[in-house]
C-alpha cells in the first residue's frame, strides 16, 4: 500500500492542469512502469471515473486503488492524490497573499510557461485513449461530433451526460445483439 500512496502522491505533487493532465502520468505509472493493470483495463476504469461526479484524478485513483487493494487501496490512492494539492494550497494561503501572485512578473512568467505543457499533458491521454479504444477512420467521427456538440454550448446538445447515457445504451444493445447472434450460430451448428 505504501507504493500505491507514494505513486499517486508523486503524480499529485508534480502535475499541473487538473485531472486530464494527470491521466497520462497515472497511465504511465500504473500501466507502463508498475504493470499493476493493463491498458484496456485502465481505459475501462477511466471511462467509469469520467462518468462519476467529482474530481477526475481522485475518481481514477480511487478506481485503481479499489482494483488493486480494495477499500484500503482506494483510501491510500485518494489520499496520495489529494494531499499534495492540499499542502501546496495551504502553503500558498499561509505565505502568499493573492495580490502578490497576480502582480509578480516571475510567477506570471512561470504560469505562462506552464500553459503549453498543460495542453500537451491533456492531449496525450486523449491520443492514448483513442489508440486503446481502437478508433479507426470509420469511427473517428463519433468523438469528433460529440466534442463539437459539447463545445457548441447549445443547451440540448452540449450536455455530456446525454452522450454518456446514449453511448452506454448503444454499447449494451450492440453487446446484446452480438451475444444473440453468437447464440444463434451455436444453435445452428448443433
Amino acid at each position: 500500500m505504501p507504493a500505491l500512496f507514494s505513486s499517486f502522491f508523486r503524480i499529485g505533487a508534480f502535475t499541473f492542469g487538473g485531472g486530464w493532465a494527470m491521466i497520462s502520468l497515472i497511465e504511465r505509472e500504473i500501466v507502463d512502469k508498475r504493470g499493476w493493470i493493463d491498458r484496456a483495463e485502465f481505459l475501462d476504469l477511466l471511462a467509469v471515473a469520467q462518468s462519476l461526479p467529482g474530481i477526475l484524478a481522485v475518481n481514477i485513483s480511487v478506481a485503481v486503488g479499489d482494483k488493486l487493494r480494495g477499500l484500503r487501496g482506494s483510501l491510500a490512492a485518494a489520499c496520495g492524490t489529494i494531499l499534495p494539492s492540499f499542502l501546496i494550497i495551504l502553503a500558498i494561503a499561509i505565505f502568499l497573499n493573492p495580490e502578490s501572485i497576480t502582480s509578480s512578473p516571475t510567477l506570471t512568467a512561470i504560469f505562462k510557461g506552464i500553459r503549453p505543457v498543460v495542453v500537451a499533458l491533456i492531449v496525450a491521454p486523449v491520443i492514448t485513449s483513442a489508440k486503446a479504444a481502437h478508433l479507426t477512420w470509420r469511427t473517428l467521427w463519433i468523438p469528433v461530433v460529440v466534442a463539437l456538440a459539447v463545445w457548441s454550448k447549445l443547451p440540448v446538445v452540449s450536455n455530456p451526460i446525454l452522450y454518456i447515457t446514449a453511448a452506454a445504451i448503444i454499447g449494451w444493445l450492440l453487446m446484446r445483439r452480438s451475444r444473440n447472434a453468437l447464440a444463434a450460430r451455436k444453435e445452428a451448428g448443433q
